[in-house]
This record gives structure tokens, sequence and C-alpha cells, in this order.
């Protein structure tokens, strides 16, 4: 061994020793999956309004993925819904899809006509979780946009809303109401953190001073019984669930509630006001009734609990990006020797 390779090998051997005693308990972390984006997805011109023309010309809509590295929800996507044969031809039949990086630096010309970077539009577009997919109209505005992952099901009805040019007719809600009918399980699934009936949520009894969420769901849901039994019966879960003020809604109900401006009204009408399409959706509101962030896709442990600590320790006021906090705090938990797994019902527990 010469004098420059014992160099190099005890450069390499320095670097390896100084990252494991560094911090010889960090937490691993789990759950992250490499994406290969099907070949039929197309580049596109990353003018939206020059993509929209040509996938017009050709009888179609353009389709907006936003995905980042790593992301197993974007992952289910290509490999649980478009691996499905009926749901890929419907897609490629009917639609001109780009997948654009939440993080990346390409750069894109908006419907606005302004010149962004993959990671402004989706700052501009307020993407906060992955993959978040945007179908547009032939005039260049967004008609449906679906916020997380959703499963095949529930999935093949939105293409459907839009291929069939159902937005001229009815709201995505109705729709959603007449083609996805309600599961085969039992009624609302009660916790001991919810409030008791009448729901009143008025901030202006001054009696308010902490932040709160609603739980909209519905009887007959399946997937608000994964969201109970396999979500809310994590013990850190509800740890800091039970420091908001929580209510659970029927979405369909006539149920008589006082919302935070004072309004009575139903749950029914509120949900409506809201533009609540599915169920199970949580939406978490500040202290002040300032709506901060919703989830109306598919739910883990790791991103339920990221939604409520993002709200809770005010992290939303010093990072508008939720996936950015998201990463901090799977760092903090880490360092501290914790484990992290984002795409399990278990994520965070000792090494």
């Amino acid at each position: 061994m010469n004098r420059l390779t014992k160099m190099i090998f005890s450069f390499i051997l320095m670097a390896l020793l100084s990252n494991v005693f560094a911090n010889p308990k960090s937490g691993e972390y789990k759950g992250a999956k490499h994406t290969e984006y099907p070949a039929w997805f197309k580049e596109g011109f990353l003018e939206f309004n020059d993509d929209i023309a040509d996938a017009a010309k050709a009888g179609k809509r353009l389709m907006i993925v936003f995905t980042q590295p790593g992301c197993p929800y974007c992952n289910a996507l290509v490999e649980r819904n478009l691996a499905q044969k009926d749901i890929e031809q419907k897609v490629r039949k009917n639609f001109d899809a780009i997948a654009l990086n939440m993080w990346g630096d390409r750069e894109v010309t908006f419907t606005d006509g302004k010149v962004y970077t993959e990671k402004t539009i989706a700052e501009k577009l307020k993407v906060q979780f992955t993959p978040t997919v945007l179908f547009f109209n032939e005039q260049g505005k967004i008609i449906l946009r679906l916020n997380g992952y959703i499963p095949p099901r529930r999935f093949t009805v939105a293409l459907d809303y839009v291929i069939k040019k159902q937005e001229r007719k009815m709201s995505y809600r109705a729709y959603v109401k007449a083609n996805l009918p309600p599961g085969k399980s039992g009624g609302l699934i009660k916790e001991d953190f919810f409030m008791k009936a009448p729901v009143n949520l008025s901030l202006k009894s001054g009696k308010r001073n902490k932040p709160f969420a609603v739980f909209f769901e519905q009887k007959h849901c399946p997937g608000c019984e994964v969201l109970h039994k396999k979500v809310l019966t994590d013990k850190y879960t509800r740890n800091i669930i039970k420091k908001f003020d929580v209510a659970q809604l029927d979405m369909w109900s006539n149920e008589k509630i006082i919302i935070p401006d004072g309004t009575r009204t139903t749950a029914r009408l509120w949900a409506k006001s809201l533009d609540i399409k599915y169920a199970p959706t949580l939406v978490i509101f500040n202290a002040q009734g300032k709506e901060i962030i919703r989830s109306e896709a598919f739910f883990k442990v790791f991103h339920t609990q990221g939604m409520f600590s993002y709200v809770l320790d005010g992290g939303y006021k010093k990072q508008p990006s939720f996936q950015r906090y998201l990463s901090a705090r799977a760092e903090h938990f880490r360092e501290q020797g914790k484990s992290v797994d984002i795409f399990n019902y278990k994520t965070i527990h000792d090494k």
C-alpha cells in the first residue's frame, strides 16, 4: 500500500468513525421508498398553457402530480393505483400526466404567465402533502385538487369526475356522494377526547384559548374505522390530540352546531361551506379560529401527529412548508435515539 493510498484510506476511516461516534444512538428513519414513474408520464413543455393546449388537441386534460424523493405515498399512487390496468388505461387515455418535484429547480411557467421553479410553484400553490394531484380544464383552471394519497376506488371516482367534465354540472362533493357509496362498517366511533353534543366552537364566548380540531366523518365509513383503530389508538398521538378542543361531526347530518364565528348552523352545511369532500377529513384550526392544515387523504401515525404538533407548537408561524417541518421533526426524534417510520401505524419508538 503506497503513501497516497494509505492517506486516502485513513481519511475515509476517520470520516466513517466520526460519523458513527458523533451520534451513536441516532434513531432509524424508515418507510421512505424510491418511485419510478411510468414511462408514459410526459416531460411536458413545463409551460402550463402549452401543456394544456397540447393535451386538448389529443382530446385529453392535463394532470400535474407533485412528488418528492422517498415519498411512500407517491410510491403507493404509482404501485397501488396506476399499477391497476383499468386505472392506468383510464389515465393514459384521458390525461397528459406530468410529475413535478416539489423541491425541484426546473423552470415552470404557470397559467398566469409567470415563471417559477418547481419548488416555488409548489409554494405558490400551497402544496403541503405529496402526492398532490391537480387537474386542469381546457381554459387553464384547476377543477380538482387531490391533497395526498387516496386509495384506488376513490382515485377512480376522481378521474371519472374530471373525464366526464362533471364540474360543469355539480360539485365534486356531490359527485362523490352519488358515486362512492358508504362501506359496510357501522356508525361513528367515539373517542374520549371528543366534545360532547351540542358542539359549540364559538370564539365569541372568550372561553376558548387553545387550538381546536374537527374530525369530519360519516356512518358506514371503512376509512374512519382505520383511522380510529390504527391511528387514534397510538398513545403518543392521543396525548397530543388531548391538548386541543376536538369535535367529531357527521358530514351529512343535520346536527345543530355553533361554528367559530358564532353562527348557528348544521354539521352538513358547515362541511359543505368548508368543501369537505371525503370522510374522514381532519381540519385543524389555531386558537384564533384560522384553518391551518387539513388532511383528506390516507392517514398514518407520523403525519397525523405532525399535523397536530405543527399547530400546537406554532411551527406553521416559522415554517410555511409542512413537509420541511416534518423533516425537521423526524431528525429531532432520531437525535433522541428514537426511530421514525413515515409509512406505518407505529412510528415513534425507542431504537
